[in-house]
């Protein structure tokens, strides 16, 4: 009984240190770092409690960050074009061998940042559009 619990720990600190390295790697690579960061997080909170003091400053300036790129057209603009040069670099990594790190795993990994820069474009978007309707600051 002991043994599983421990091996469950051990388990939970592997998955989200991997996760949390990865997202401080990319706070300055193109990717969602501060979201990874804040998964790594909440990963490492279900089983050690001295990690939640953490979770809510991340949580909180990951969302604002989220709301600040849609609140201006140039914020807007900036990343969109952001997203699209990671489909091109994406497509570019996978196609020129010349490149460091070349081939389609470098590739993929930078067209899924480019999705999932869209996708928080969207959920962000639909947030300060719905707080922007009913008269209040989006929600935090």
């Amino acid at each position: 009984m002991g043994y599983s619990r421990h091996a469950k720990r051990v388990g939970v600190l592997v998955v989200g240190g991997v996760v949390l390295v990865t997202g401080v790697a990319l706070l300055v690579l193109p990717g969602p770092g501060l979201l990874l960061v804040l998964a790594g997080l909440l990963i490492l909170a279900r089983e050690f409690p001295a990690v939640e003091r953490y979770v809510d400053p991340v949580r909180d300036r990951a969302v604002q960050a989220a709301e600040e790129s849609v609140t201006s057209w140039w914020r807007l603009t900036g990343a969109i074009l952001t997203g699209l040069a990671l489909f091109g670099a994406g497509v570019a990594w996978g196609l020129v061998p010349e490149l460091p790190l070349s081939g389609w795993s470098t590739g993929s990994g930078l067209i899924l940042s480019g999705f999932i820069l869209y996708g928080l474009l969207y959920w962000s978007y639909r947030r300060v559009r719905a707080a922007r309707a009913a008269g209040a600051e989006p929600p935090r």
